[in-house]
């Protein structure tokens, strides 16, 4: 078991590093092409930090090991919001944007509730069981592209309110060396991860489910809470809620959107309380929007984020 551990591990160090080669090449050579900053992020940068998440999600629906896609989505946006946005907040009060909490969040909200609508076809439709079928993943893939044309929209309008990184550039070997390398990471790295989750799980007599709330949701969501907390110390609060909120909506709509395409996934009756503590830490962080300092998420709310994941860590344990 301590071997299976130190090769998950290993995995996702590899995976996740993977992913920044990934962006910081391909940032490069978009960069020396002539691309604009803003589209380099909307794109490149917006799909390279959730690669990890994507990478996991492919390699589980190949293996049918579907419980684990499910779990890696749903835990990596409630750690997102509890864990990160919590830790974040603690380190200093974090201001949000009017578009933010009246359309962002809410966007986030409707993407978790679609998911709870469609993962429920026992329940709703009296069916034999719930799947996410391919016509499913057309359907969350069709909402992904009317988000990607709010937030190109936001962009033409200038109003995109966070402040851009600057882009480093690298020499035009490097960049290909860096984008390829990452591409090469990402492979090896989420095989390796999904190999030993599932390994993990059957050695320990632990659910893939749990393992992908869990270890797999919190690394993969690494990437996230490194540019939040980052970004929270720098005072740059409308990146780190942006980038969390832009997350979720992307690892629903997009991730699990591309992964029920390649394989229908089928869905566990229990896992219904995992995805409306999604919609419950997505709503909790809308109404701190309106309690205490308006539009800013305050460091005894952040407290309380954390403190909430906290508690369902120890459910989820307790659930086995």
């Amino acid at each position: 078991m301590i071997l299976s551990i130190i090769l998950l591990l290993a995995g996702l160090a590899v995976l996740i590093a993977g992913a920044e080669a990934l962006v910081r090449g391909a940032s490069s050579i978009s960069k020396k092409a002539g691309i604009p900053p803003i589209v380099i992020g909307l794109t490149i940068v917006a799909f390279g930090t959730s690669s990890p998440e994507l990478v996991v999600n492919v390699f589980s629906a190949f293996q049918g090991t579907t419980d684990l896609a499910l779990g890696n989505i749903i835990g990596s946006n409630i750690a997102n919001i509890l864990l990160i946005l919590g830790i974040s907040a603690l380190v200093v009060d974090l201001k949000v944007q009017k578009s933010t909490t009246w359309k962002e969040i809410p966007f986030a909200f409707l993407a978790v509730l679609v998911l709870f609508a469609i993962a429920n076809d026992k329940i709703i439709d009296r069916a034999d069981g719930n799947i996410l079928s391919r016509a499913d993943g057309f359907v969350l893939l069709s909402f992904f592209a009317i988000f990607m044309y709010y937030i190109v929209e936001l962009t033409r309008k200038g109003d995109n309110g966070a402040e851009q990184e600057e882009i480093k550039s690298y020499s035009v070997p490097v960049s290909i060396f860096l984008t390829a390398g990452g591409l090469l990471a990402l492979f090896f790295g989420g095989k390796l991860l999904v190999d030993q989750a599932v390994a993990l799980a059957q050695l320990a007599g632990l659910s893939e489910m749990l393992i992908g709330l869990t270890i797999v949701a919190v690394g993969t969501s690494l990437p996230e809470m490194a540019t939040s907390i980052i970004a929270a110390r720098r005072g740059q609060s409308d990146i780190a809620i942006g980038n969390i909120v832009g997350s979720n909506i992307f690892n629903v709509f997009w991730i699990l959107g591309a992964t029920s395409l390649i394989k229908p996934i089928s869905i566990n009756v229990g896992a219904n309380f995992d995805i409306f503590v999604s919609l419950m830490a997505t709503a909790i962080l809308f109404f701190a929007m309106f309690v205490g300092k308006k539009h800013k998420l305050e460091r005894w709310q952040g407290g309380v984020l954390l403190l909430t994941y906290i508690l369902y860590i120890a459910y989820l344990i307790q659930r086995g």
